[in-house]
């Protein structure tokens, strides 16, 4: 498993690399490139929802505050695993970035990431029907990019995106039963967006 994680970091950190990667793949796992992404996000809940998205927006904090410790703060700690800038491999990675100074296994952007798509996919979906597919992608690019740009192997954002989905699985279930029956309320039963 290990030689095939390799492997496919090599393909993706040296056989797709390219000028225009380069420039541009670094800005998608900078968290302040996406804070006008943010912004958007909470002002189009609160113009469209107005108080009965406050319990959305919380929920989606505590989900991505949830992520991020058990990803960092619990997993990481426990498996030790080097990141791929730091690892003796048969090729010298290609790292675009400061390779920083954590462990690697889970990828935290990943878990991050996904765990604020899949609630919102799950929160919202139903009624704009292409969100989950831009929240997806949204975060698959942050994903590949951790990987692209030389701190993370394959195998810690697959690993970080189902653990993202497992946080989900459990922190929807808590908002849709004390909070979210109210905000579907509020919305039509057929999105037509």
């Amino acid at each position: 498993m290990i030689e095939a994680d390799q492997f496919l970091f090599y393909l993706i950190n040296h056989s797709l690399s390219n000028s225009l990667f380069d420039s541009v793949v670094p800005w998608l796992r900078n968290d302040k490139f996406w804070i006008p992404l943010y912004v958007f996000l909470i002002s189009f809940l609160l113009f469209n929802f107005g108080k009965k998205a406050y319990w959305l927006i919380i929920f989606v904090i505590i989900t991505a505050s949830a992520a991020d410790i058990i990803s960092s703060r619990l997993v990481k700690p426990l498996v030790k695993r080097t990141r791929p800038c730091r690892t003796e491999m048969s090729f010298e990675p290609r790292v675009l970035v400061n390779c920083g100074s954590g462990y690697s296994f889970t990828s935290s952007h990943a878990t991050n990431h996904f765990a604020v798509a899949a609630f919102l996919s799950m929160a919202l979906g139903r009624y704009i029907r292409k969100l989950p597919f831009w929240l997806y992608f949204w975060a698959a690019s942050v994903a590949f990019a951790q990987v692209y740009v030389g701190v993370h192997f394959p195998l810690d954002v697959i690993s970080g995106t189902i653990l993202g989905f497992l946080i989900v699985a459990m922190l929807f279930r808590l908002y849709y039963r004390y909070y979210g029956k109210d905000f579907y309320e509020l919305l039509p039963e057929e999105a037509e967006r």
